[in-house]
Order: C-alpha cells, then structure tokens, then sequence
C-alpha cells in the first residue's frame, strides 16, 4: 500500500522551533543538516539582500541585531498601540512600525515585512528540513499556538503556515499537543496539568486523559510571560555591573544584544553548575578609545534570589485555570513539564513546590509539542499509522477565552465562555436601532473584563442586505462560532423572512486582500 502523504507537526516557538513527523506508527523529531533539532526562530535579512532563517540566523543576532528578526511570536496578530506591543518595541534592536489596521510590521533594510511573513519564514524552514529528510515534498502541517492565543493570532498564524506553502489543516494548542505526546499509547487514566513555560510564552493546561480521549478541562496563560524574562533580568544585572565597573552606561544596541546573548548562556550553565564566570571582552569603547570588557560572575543561589518572582507569576495563571475547571492541585494526578524553561532547577523545584508532586520529566520539553502535533497531524491522515498502531486520539479542546460583542455605555456582553469546548457556537438576536436601517456593524472582542476597552479587540462584523423597515422591526439573529483550531465565523438570519444575510469580520490586526497577494508573491519568489 503506498504510504499517505505526509503531515507534519511544527511547534512554532519564539525562541525556537521543531518538527516531526509520524512514519509508519512512529514519530520522528526531524533534524536539519547538522544534526539539530530546534532552529532558533530568527530570520536575518543581509546586506547583500540574501536572507537566513534559523540556526544560521543566531550569529547575525550577535553582529547585526538591528537587521535580524527574533521573536515575531510576541507580536504577531497584535495591535500594535496596544501595551504588549509597544513594551516590546522599547527592548527590540529592529524596528516595529505601525502598518494599517493596526498590524504591526518590521521595518528591515527600508522594506515592510508582515509578522506573518517572518514567521512564514521560519515555517518555510521547518518544512525544508523535513522534505529533505523525506526526500519527497511536504504540503500539510499541524501547527501548535499557545493556548490562550486569541483569533486573529490564529488566523495570522494561518496565514503564515500559507505563506511558506502549507496547507495548515489544524492549529492545536501547544499544552493540550505535549499531553498528546505524553499520553497516547500509554493508556493513561489520569487529571494532568501540563506546565509549559517557553522561550516567550507560558501556558497552563488540565487535562482529563482516557486512554485515546484528551478532554481539556482549562486553560490559561500569558503570552508576556518566558525564558526571556531571565534573560532580560541578568542582562539587566550585567548592565548594572559594568557602569559599576566603568562608571559609564552601555547604551550601544549592538552592545546590549551581545549581553541579551551571554544572559542566555549564563542562564543555561547555572541550570547546570553552582557558580558561572564570564568575561566579555570588548564590549564597548571609551572616550579615548580604550575598549572596555565586562567581568561578572553569579552564583546559582543569586539567580534564584533574583528570578524567583518570574516563576511566582506563572503560579498566578495556574490559580487561574485551577479555579476554572473546579480543582485544586492535589486533585491532580501529574505534571508535565513543557518548553526549554522547565530545565532551570529553580522552575522544577517551585513546580514541585505549588503542585505538591514531582513533575514528569521523563519527555524532552524541547520536542515534545512537535511530536504530539505529529501524532494529530498523522490522525488527521489515519492511514499514515501503521495496522497495528494504537486507535485514533480524540481531543476536546476549549476556548481559552470569552468571546463577545460591544454593548451601549462601552461595556462588554459575552456571547462565549471561556473554557467553553469547541467547536461551539452561540446566537443572539439584534435589531436595527434606526428606520431604513440596512446595515448592523458589531464589534467583537475577546477577553474577561466588563468594560469593552480592557479587551482584545478582534475586529467589526457588518451585517448588510437588511430590508428597509422601521427600526426596531427586523430581527437579525447572529450566531457566534468558534471551530476546532479556536477561530472565530459568524453567520446572520433575518428571522422574519429566514434568509440569511452576509456577514465580513474585518479583523482589527488583519491584511487586506492585496497586502495578502503582496505577501503571497514575495514568499514565493523569495523574500526580499
């Protein structure tokens, strides 16, 4: 029987991503030409106009911060005046402006690139190393998001996976992914909570697993929240360190992203040994041209005295998702340790700490999401598992948060719980409000708060077509939906007559269909 075309499952990470695969009943985490397997998430655009992705793309990082992309994650499918965004521009070497509708953009070498092209990019990447491994193409991806990614972060996420040639026939959330990897083919009956703090993400995810059946309970996270924010800390103590030394600021980019880089490292050896020295030589210069280097030095006891407070505000997100599905921790049965933070000793001994339990770590954290997008992404293609594999995994997924509309006064009705399972859907009834009307524009939001403004904006449903009556009289009911990878389509009714009227959601970070084309054929001719 010739074998089922391909599918992988890519965990498209801030810091990093990985791919795998299933190939005959077995998943395969796929490495690129050297043997690795992570790519750094980075695209560097060069002078000559070539561009690197990758691995390859870590040096630039170093020499030419201000014309290299890292961290696209963070701000893909965001609005770009909002606090997530414009705190990360203060801290970013390239340069973020304002595209229209709201959608970020980064602005390299005097050209505008969409944060769905950068990480298309890295996607293209990802699909390269595993048709090489293959030595055949590759068209159909699983694409992991974090959980409580809203809407139109999934949609450019979409539109990402398009951009580097893949068919993307599911976004699953990266916690409810690693449970998959943990769980399928082990007959687990068990409550889970799987705890994955990333490079630039933290989620919390419970989970109920019956053998194939993974039904999640809740969900919570903070997109804000990773391995980053240890970086940025030491860096920031390194700073401190060498004013004290020289008596003057580094003020230099290239400078501070050189120290963003040795925070990095000093965070890994101090998850491997008790004391770390470095010395950083040529750092800056003086005013009379002397250079000047740093010397620091930290023990692991310092970095936990001066970390702790980062790990405490995951804890806060898992009260959170605790509080939702109506558990405490001790109800739980295990913990699964996901992203390349839960190596930092610090992290496992506060997990073990909150959940009053040891936490699984018999998975490696960097791969697992990759491989439980693999294992759906082969379900998706059942015939690509071998006769005598396990049977099919089910996932129950839910929305990791509420969906509503604008209300008078500037407040917020939710039509969709969070945590509700999807797909889902949910119907209100509008009226026009003039006479004549033929139109009903809505705004949609995602979020928890009261006051509409506090939320996340998505974008305006418009409902036109309506017949002309007075106000009042034509009753459209609009239904909500939200689909098994979390996005969000409405439909309208006219209920007196039953048709159905047409409905645009115009999203608030989105592309118009030309910016899209654009996109689509400099991806396709290779950008730039």
């Amino acid at each position: 029987m010739a074998r089922a075309e391909p599918v992988i499952g890519v965990d498209l990470g801030t810091t990093n991503s990985v791919v795998a695969l299933v190939l005959d009943g077995e998943v395969h985490v796929v490495p690129d030409e050297d043997g690795h397997n992570t790519q750094c998430s980075m695209v560097a655009f060069l002078e000559d106009g070539s561009v690197v992705v990758g691995n390859s793309a870590k040096r630039e990082a170093i020499i030419d911060p201000r014309n290299t992309v890292f961290s696209a994650k963070r701000l893909i499918g965001r609005h770009f005046d909002s606090r997530e965004v414009q705190g990360a521009i203060s801290s970013l070497p390239y340069r973020v402006v304002k595209g229209r509708n709201q959608a970020p953009q980064v602005e390299i070498r005097g050209e505008r690139f969409g944060l769905p092209e950068i990480s298309g990019m890295v996607l293209r990447r990802m699909k390269d190393i595993a048709e090489r491994y293959l030595k055949q193409p590759v068209h159909k991806a699983v694409v992991t998001v974090p959980a409580n990614f809203d809407d139109t972060q999934r949609q450019m996420t979409k539109l990402a996976g398009e951009l580097a040639d893949l068919e993307v026939l599911r976004v699953i959330n990266e916690p409810t992914a690693a449970a998959l990897a943990y769980g399928y083919g082990r007959d687990v009956d068990a409550k889970l909570a799987v705890y994955d703090f990333g490079g630039g993400t933290f989620d919390i995810t419970l989970l109920q697993v019956q053998g194939t059946m993974f039904e999640v309970l809740a969900t919570a996270g903070d997109t804000f929240l990773g391995g980053d924010d240890f970086d940025d800390r030491l860096a920031r103590y390194m700073l401190l360190a060498f004013k004290q030394q020289h008596g003057v600021e580094l003020t230099d980019v290239t400078g501070v992203n050189r120290l963003k880089h040795v925070a990095e490292k000093l965070k890994r050896e101090l998850s491997r040994k008790d004391r770390a020295i470095v010395n950083v030589r040529e750092l800056a210069r003086s005013e009379t041209g002397s250079h000047l280097d740093l010397r620091f030095q930290l023990d692991r006891a310092g970095f936990e005295e001066r970390c702790q407070d980062i790990v405490q505000r995951s804890f806060l997100v898992c009260d959170d998702a605790l509080r939702d599905a109506k558990l405490t921790a001790s109800e739980l049965d295990g913990v699964v340790l996901v992203g390349g933070s839960t190596r930092i000793p610090l992290v496992r001994r506060m997990v073990e700490g909150y959940f009053d339990q040891p936490p699984f770590v018999d998975l490696n954290p960097d791969e697992v999401v990759a491989i439980g997008a693999a294992i759906q992404g082969a379900a998706l293609m059942a015939d690509a598992f071998a006769e005598d594999a396990p049977p099919q995994p089910l996932l129950l997924d839910v929305t990791p948060m509420s969906l509503g509309v604008q209300t008078v006064g500037g407040y917020y009705e939710v039509l969709i719980q969070r945590n509700t399972a999807v797909p889902c859907e949910q119907s209100r009834v509008f009226t026009t409000t003039s006479d004549n009307q033929t139109s009903v524009r809505l705004r949609i939001y995602q979020g928890e708060s009261r006051a509409v403004a506090d939320n996340t904006w998505l974008g305006e449903v418009e409902l036109f077509g309506l017949r002309p009556a007075p106000r009042g009289e034509v009753q459209v009911e609009v239904t909500f939906e939200i689909d098994p990878d979390g996005l969000v389509m409405v439909t309208a009714r006219d209920r007196e007559t039953g048709v159905e009227q047409a409905a645009r959601i115009d999203l608030a970070a989105g592309y118009t269909p030309g910016e899209i084309d654009r996109m689509m054929a400099r991806s396709r001719r290779g950008a730039p």
